[in-house]
């Protein structure tokens, strides 16, 4: 067992080397090339070495060990990161402790290297952080503030996932995950906030969180941590978010569909050019006509609590909607992989049933004539339980068609309290007039769909992984139909 000494848990004066353990998640791998970027030298391990994050790090020229071993830690490093996928019994991880080298958690280098001399602001929420995060980088980016960002997608508009800025403002994506086996507190309480929004908040991540309460908890502690000349921007149309405000000690400005709100959304409506639009209200007035290159009201959200933020900091309305409307979205949320005879193959994250939801109702008012075909993988730790089976028959309304695979086992879970897609199938059959199908494996999913689609159809897979492939693989059978 790794032992790891807290005296130790800092970084020292002089560094040169940096040994980043879990290198190849997407956090770390930015991370990675951040602190190649700032002149270290930088070297990583991690067990599962292989494309994308590879490739990216091979290009970057960062030497990536396949597997854990406590030879990976020759030359000794002046400092190494820990992730969270690293467990006390790791190889690595007790070699750390036995060579008594200085180490620091991801949030923790995070904070240490980029935020410290920085403004920080915070996106959290149980939904729509990477949206609402790349969607403010951008802004700022056009509003010629020159900002520094993590978030946890790839933006092609700046071709990754991070960006060292010369301004004065650091966007961080606030997760609420705790931060390595060493320290249990929630990323985000690493992440000095200066201005915050908190979009959303439900139960999730039930691998770690007992229940809901247990979240608010940790919400509570970050809002106690801006300080009283910053600002929390809060979705008050979610009641979690507002009980957990309470103790704020900066200023709290509301958001969301009413007009009592600080912010408020009237008029959204798809517009031209597949551009949806909205007015923004401030004190229930007029603020700006907006137009994004996003479907659905729950973006037009996201895209007012970065437009309160831009306010905030001086940026001029005209400025705001031009950078609002310049920016193209993020790889995996709602990202056309591929258009062959007609058939539109989508890819998004979507897994929690309040997120497969609003995803499903946005791309119903994009594409309101097509039959929209969805194809979920119940994945996450929370995903593949019993506590959303419910929730879930109500989530894919908006679908025509709907494939589920049946997720993994989870081992330490008991049988009945595991997620089962047979049932959800069968209670969704049974409540609507829709096709819920369940299958055993990615193959059969695209044996039905290569014989079962139609021109005009747009296809959704919703996974936070790769799912074998699956996209790539549909559009090849397609293409050669």
């Amino acid at each position: 067992m790794a032992n790891l000494d807290p005296q130790l848990n800092s970084a020292p004066s002089k560094i040169n080397h940096i040994h980043i353990m879990g290198i190849c998640g997407t956090g770390m791998a930015a991370l990675a090339g951040m602190l190649q970027s700032s002149g270290f030298t930088i070297t990583g391990s991690d067990q599962n070495v292989y494309p994308p994050m590879s490739d990216f790090l091979a290009d970057l020229g960062i030497t990536v060990k396949s597997g854990y071993s406590k030879n990976n830690l020759e030359p000794r490093p002046d400092l190494v990161i820990v992730g969270n996928v690293i467990t006390r019994k790791n190889e690595e991880a007790i070699h750390l402790a036995e060579l008594a080298i200085p180490y620091l958690s991801f949030p923790q280098a995070l904070s240490r290297f980029f935020i410290n001399s920085r403004k920080s602001l915070v996106i959290t929420g149980t939904h729509g952080k990477t949206t609402t995060c790349s969607i403010l980088a951008s802004a700022l980016y056009h509003a010629e503030l020159d900002p520094t960002f993590m978030i946890g997608g790839i933006v092609p508009e700046f071709g990754g996932n991070f960006r060292i800025g010369d301004g004065e403002y650091f966007v961080a994506e606030g997760d609420e995950y705790d931060t390595a086996f060493f320290d249990k507190k929630s990323k985000f309480l690493h992440y000095q906030p200066h201005i915050a929004v908190i979009t959303s908040l439900e139960f999730d991540h039930a691998d770690i969180f007992e229940d809901l309460q247990s979240i608010k908890r940790a919400f509570r502690k970050f809002v106690r941590l801006i300080p009283e000349d910053g600002l929390l921007i809060a979705n008050f149309d979610d009641e979690n978010v507002r009980d957990v405000i309470s103790e704020a000690r900066c200023n709290v400005q509301s958001y969301g569909l009413n007009s009592a709100y600080d912010w408020s959304l009237a008029d959204v409506r798809r517009g031209e050019s597949n551009l949806t639009s909205f007015t923004a209200l401030q004190g229930g007035n007029h603020y700006s006509d907006i137009a994004i290159q996003l479907p659905g009201q729950h973006n037009c959200l996201n895209s007012l609590a970065v437009t309160a933020i831009l306010h905030h900091i001086g940026v001029p309305s005209e400025k705001i909607s031009s950078g609002l409307k310049a920016f193209s979205g993020v790889r995996r949320r709602q990202e056309i992989r591929g258009i062959e005879k007609g058939i539109t193959v989508i890819d998004d994250f979507a897994h929690h049933p309040t997120a497969v939801r609003e995803t499903l109702s946005a791309l119903r008012m994009a594409y309101p004539d097509n039959r929209l075909v969805i194809v979920f993988e119940p994945r996450t730790n929370t995903s593949r339980r019993a506590i959303f089976q419910k929730d879930y028959v109500t989530a894919f309304d908006c679908s025509d068609v709907l494939c589920i695979r049946e997720p993994v086992p989870l081992t330490n879970v008991a049988e009945d309290n595991q997620f089962s897609s047979a049932q959800l199938a069968r209670d969704i059959n049974e409540t609507r007039e829709r096709k819920a199908m369940a299958f055993n494996d990615t193959d059969a999913i695209l044996s039905y769909l290569s014989t079962h689609l139609e021109s005009g159809d747009i296809v959704a897979i919703l996974s936070n992984g790769g799912f074998d492939n699956i996209h790539n693989r549909l559009i090849e059978i397609l293409r050669n139909r």
